[in-house]
């Protein structure tokens, strides 16, 4: 069977990661968080100290920097490895992400990311979730999705999420870093965060996880279903 491209872009925490991976669980397909990848090469400039506003200690940087998946045989589930080291908890923690949008917005940064998830996905087969995938990335992804929800769900569902790792931030905190990372994202030159004209809209603001799923998995269904009819034409 052939296979495609799914592109899930949108806010944070409005379910992006969750959903991207159940859909790649059934399909078979690759899962790639490429903001894991972008929160990556942020632990390495904070710990290392790379002024921003410098373009050559920047490109140095990135040159230095390695950025892989490995799926842990205990949870199976992909963790972020940077140079080899594994970052999975650190990189989800306040510290990285009240940083990840001004590094994101890196002309530099974005082409180095860019160009690693289109090599990730050149065979197809992946599902990928972020913030300019079907509209830089992926353009000819054959699924496009873009997901949101308003901020005090977001930030409800992130509070929650990093109570499970033992950070206990303030609610205000959290919406705070959203609406932040959110004019970042949208306003940036390179790549903004935006919904492709041929993307679908959906609001996770009252729907479960499941629902999310199911609606993404109709609709790679019905491209599955259309592309077999047109090769078998």
């Amino acid at each position: 069977m052939k296979k495609i491209v799914v592109a899930l872009d949108g806010h944070s925490s409005c379910g992006k990661s969750t959903t991207a991976k159940q859909v790649a669980k059934e399909l078979g397909y690759a899962y790639i968080d490429t903001g894991a990848m972008y929160r990556a090469v942020t632990l390495y400039f904070l710990e290392h100290y790379i002024d921003l506003t410098n373009p050559k200690k920047v490109q140095d940087a990135l040159a230095h920097i390695e950025v892989t998946f490995h799926r842990n045989p205990k949870t199976h589930r992909n963790e972020v490895f940077l140079n080899g080291l594994n970052v999975e908890d650190e990189i989800r923690t306040m510290y990285v992400s009240n940083m990840v949008s001004e590094v994101s917005v890196i002309p530099a940064v974005r082409r180095a990311m860019v160009a690693e998830q289109q090599k990730m996905g050149k065979r197809r087969g992946v599902v990928m979730d972020g913030r300019d995938i079907g509209t830089v990335v992926f353009p000819d992804a054959e699924v496009k999705v873009f997901m949101t929800a308003d901020v005090e769900t977001r930030a409800k569902r992130r509070q929650e999420e990093l109570f499970e790792k033992d950070q206990l931030v303030p609610f205000d905190e959290i919406v705070e870093n959203l609406q932040k990372r959110d004019h970042i994202d949208s306003t940036r030159e390179d790549s903004p965060l935006r919904q492709a004209e041929d993307a679908h809209l959906l609001d996770t603001s009252h729907i479960t996880i499941d629902e999310q799923v199911e609606f993404v998995m109709r609709l790679v269904d019905s491209k599955l279903a259309h592309l077999t009819v047109s090769s078998d034409q």
